[in-house]
């Protein structure tokens, strides 16, 4: 029970109070970190002929390290959920988010090495898809939000404004399919290639309302034109809606960790107070009971 104690204190995110624990946590984030430039540098054709060894030896050494974690955290995830009984802290951990994360972090390369090896599954399987789960790899650096209070924030932000979120998302939808319809009707017509239907115009109308504006597909009739006008200025608003949710939400937790921060010293600040004196410099009311010595 001590041994898995202290292994759960080594890779929990929380548990950061030793500087072994720091250090593992540090070596993990570097880690990923390291990975997610391998992979952009084994893209470079000269730099994969000339290192290919060398990026195959770290990804060796690299799912053996994400293996570990994840068995580490799998076989502690009692200690993380204490309120779950039996098997049911390791199944809540298997099927939680970051423990996706992690798994899809070493799924993809162990079936790469795998399948080759074993014929009925590479008959079952095309080599080629085998090849394409390379680039889920690149899961790994989600991983590294388990190590950044920043990105952990931004995910507990995401998930206090969803609802709000959802809102702008299903606004944004109804006035896609809007836009799409009416631009159809107005420009088909004259041009009958960049509008032939009301899924094709799907294109313009996302192009438009991010204010992005390619230039490949635009109107030409005075309809078209002002409900291209309409559309666009419609659209500024839409993206100022979820940046300014995000924003303020964003604002608000700062604000309550710095309302958290605060509060935590002055505990502490008390804490030192009272120890240091038996009374109260300013009210003079006793801070610490007195012992008595008592004979017997």
């Amino acid at each position: 029970m001590k041994f898995r104690r202290y292994i759960f204190d080594l890779v929990d995110e929380d548990s950061r109070s030793s500087l072994i624990s720091r250090a593992v946590n540090m070596f993990i984030m570097v880690l990923i970190l390291l990975n997610v430039l391998a992979i952009i540098l084994e893209s470079v054709e000269s730099l994969g002929a000339a290192y290919g060894k060398y990026f195959d030896f770290f990804e060796y050494f690299s799912v053996v390290v994400f293996s570990m974690e994840y068995l580490m955290r799998l076989i502690t995830a009692d200690f993380k959920y204490r309120d779950l009984k039996g098997a049911r802290p390791f199944f809540r951990y298997i099927f939680s988010t970051l423990a996706l994360i992690d798994l899809m972090a070493i799924l993809p390369s162990l079936l790469i090495w795998i399948a080759p090896l074993y014929s009925p599954l590479s008959r079952l399987v095309d080599l080629r898809f085998i090849r394409m789960l390379r680039i889920m790899r690149l899961f790994r650096i989600f991983k590294i939000s388990r190590y950044s209070d920043s990105l952990r924030m931004i995910g507990a932000i995401l998930k206090e404004k969803k609802r709000d979120l959802a809102v702008t998302i299903f606004i944004t939808l109804i006035l896609l399919v809007i836009s799409s319809t009416l631009m159809y009707y107005a420009e088909h017509d004259a041009q009958a290639e960049q509008f032939p239907n009301i899924v094709a115009t799907f294109w313009w109308a996302v192009a438009t309302l991010t204010t992005v504006g390619y230039g490949d597909v635009f109107p030409i009739t005075p309809l078209g034109k002002i409900l291209s006008g309409i559309i666009a200025l419609l659209g500024i608003g839409m993206v100022a809606l979820p940046t300014g949710i995000l924003s303020s939400a964003f604002i608000e937790m700062m604000d309550r960790k710095k309302a958290k921060g605060e509060e935590k010293e002055e505990a502490i600040e008390h804490a030192e107070i009272a120890s240091h004196f038996k009374y109260c410099p300013h009210c003079g009311e006793k801070l610490v009971q007195e012992n008595e010595n008592v004979r017997t």
